[in-house]
């Protein structure tokens, strides 16, 4: 009887033991060859990937070698600089080639009209992969970002309505207060005698202060403390998924992992006692409800039952919030330093923008727009975003095939992941025209550059930034108050040296000199 026990239990090792080695190796090593095979037989190549590592080697060395020196100057052409293997590949591959980010298959895609197709018509069976997740898993978990398929589909739900008319409003009320405090403090350091800024850790602070008050109102305190440790989880994230082509590597020990894991557990035990606080106002009958900020709504809609079977439980919504301070603070702060810095060295746009803002806003004093008045304010629409498309916060968009898909006359199987260039479609001298890289709003006074084919910083279609109007009404709120404060000059101190670290960001920051205008 024992043998036979003993024999059941070694098959069944067994038996795991060799899925396991299956699934392995058709990972690393089946699948792709697959889909390496059936993409060049519809004429799509690429550089030859080594085993492992892929093409990362060779794209790290070009990223090195492009960004190891500042620009000489301050302009605008920066794909060669940022996307190097991109401009590398695309000549000797054409506008489509497949590289090797590991063990995953890439297709790099330019083409607009497919890139609409992809992202309006496969939205539900296309998103994110398994090493994306991975490299994130311990940085934003599976919020909306990272969500795939019905997941995807229910969060975006649960989660749309939080930036959506009224509580847009209410925002804005945040957002004026905090930049109220924002210019005061610039005002007060410019009386002492201070001239010079770096712009870029004023709007990092700003928004931190604004997404911690949307997120978490009367916590935003502690939620600053969650977002400062979160800020320090993401580089570590960052430098972590390099090494998650080797097989078992996210559960080595190392110092990377380590730490990853310890900020990990401090910040989700400051969200739970924010939460818990939160629930036990509503259970000893403090409160009627969980509160209005995004957290607050997330809370509520835990209590509901669906029909659909799916439920919001405390690990979804700790990520939801890791997500959107990700999402809604560092992406909004990038957008606002770079067009500083371009209307630091384009006077005549400040100007501009300066009039439009004081005429439009006058009835007000010229202290803050109103949610209604943002709409009129077309020039600094405009500046926005032409800084969206030299500048976009993300210099790729990924998307991966979870189903055989048609696109246009491509066959594209399933595991294999798309890459939309963003950057290098933003300036494409084929769309955009002769002055690509010349700084030039006016070109978005016609409709012809459409969203969601030639300017996609939001990305596109249903799986489009589901926080898009909070953060345009961030900026437009914020430039508008610090333009009509503050006349501002680039300094001699700014170097021009954009980098990517997830997101494209000035390597030294963006230097500015403000002069407070008089009432």
């Amino acid at each position: 009887m024992e043998l036979v026990v003993f024999m059941a239990i070694f098959i069944l090792c067994l038996y795991f033991l060799l899925k396991v080695v299956y699934e392995t190796i058709s990972c690393y090593y089946i699948t792709p060859k697959r889909i390496r095979k059936i993409m060049e037989k519809q004429g799509v190549h690429g550089p030859k990937p080594r085993f492992l590592v892929g093409n990362i080697l060779e794209m790290a060395s070009l990223v090195a070698k492009s960004t190891s020196h500042d620009m000489d100057s301050i302009n605008h052409d920066i794909v060669g600089r940022l996307l190097p293997h991109f401009v590398s590949w695309s000549e000797s591959y054409g506008k489509r080639f497949i590289y090797w980010n590991g063990i995953e298959p890439r297709m790099c895609l330019t083409e607009t009209e497919l890139i609409k197709e992809l992202l309006s018509k496969y939205s539900t069976i296309s998103g994110k992969s398994w090493l994306q997740q991975q490299g994130s898993k311990h940085f934003i978990g599976h919020g909306l970002l990272m969500a795939n398929g019905d997941d995807w589909y229910h969060q975006r739900h649960i989660v749309a309505p939080a930036f959506m008319g009224d509580k847009l409003r209410i925002y804005a009320v945040y957002m004026v207060e905090c930049t109220k405090q924002m210019l005061q403090s610039l005002e007060n350091e410019v009386k002492n005698g201070r001239t010079e800024f770096e712009i870029g850790e004023y709007m990092s602070r700003l928004t931190a202060e604004i997404i911690s008050r949307t997120e978490f109102d009367c916590n935003y305190e502690k939620g600053k403390q969650i977002f400062h440790l979160l800020t320090v989880l993401q580089h570590l994230c960052a430098q972590a998924s390099r090494h998650l082509c080797f097989p078992g590597s996210r559960f080595f020990p190392s110092k990377y992992n380590r730490e990853i894991k310890s900020l990990k557990m401090e910040v989700e035990r400051l969200l739970m006692e924010i939460i818990q606080s939160r629930k036990d106002c509503v259970e000893i009958g403090r409160s009627l409800s969980h509160g209005n900020d995004l957290l607050g709504i997330l809370l509520n809609e835990m209590q509901k039952k669906r029909s659909n079977g799916f439920s919001l439980n405390l690990q979804v919504i700790m990520d939801e919030c890791k997500t959107f301070f990700f999402a809604g603070h560092e992406t909004t702060a990038l957008l606002l330093t770079w067009t500083v810095m371009l209307l630091a060295i384009n006077r005549d746009w400040q100007e501009k923008v300066r009039a439009e803002v004081s005429q439009v806003c006058c009835g007000s004093g010229g202290a803050a727009p109103s949610v209604d008045q943002l709409s009129k304010l077309t020039l600094l629409n405009m500046v926005i975003n032409e800084s969206l498309r030299l500048y976009p916060p993300a210099s790729v968009l990924p998307r991966m095939a979870f189903e055989d898909i048609k696109l246009g006359d491509l066959h594209i199987p399933k595991g294999l992941s798309i890459w939309i260039p963003m950057l290098a479609i933003h300036h494409s001298e084929e769309i955009w025209g002769k002055d690509v890289n010349d700084f030039n709003p006016a070109r978005f006074v016609s409709k012809s550059f459409a969203s969601g084919r030639h300017f996609i910083p939001f990305a596109a279609g249903p799986r489009n930034c589901v926080g898009q109007s909070f953060a345009l009404m961030e900026a437009k709120i914020i430039l508008a108050m610090l333009i009509t404060r503050f006349s501002f000059d680039i300094s001699e101190n700014y170097r021009h040296a954009p980098v990517v670290v997830l997101t494209i960001k000035p390597k030294y920051g963006v230097q500015v000199r403000l002069t407070p205008l008089s009432a």
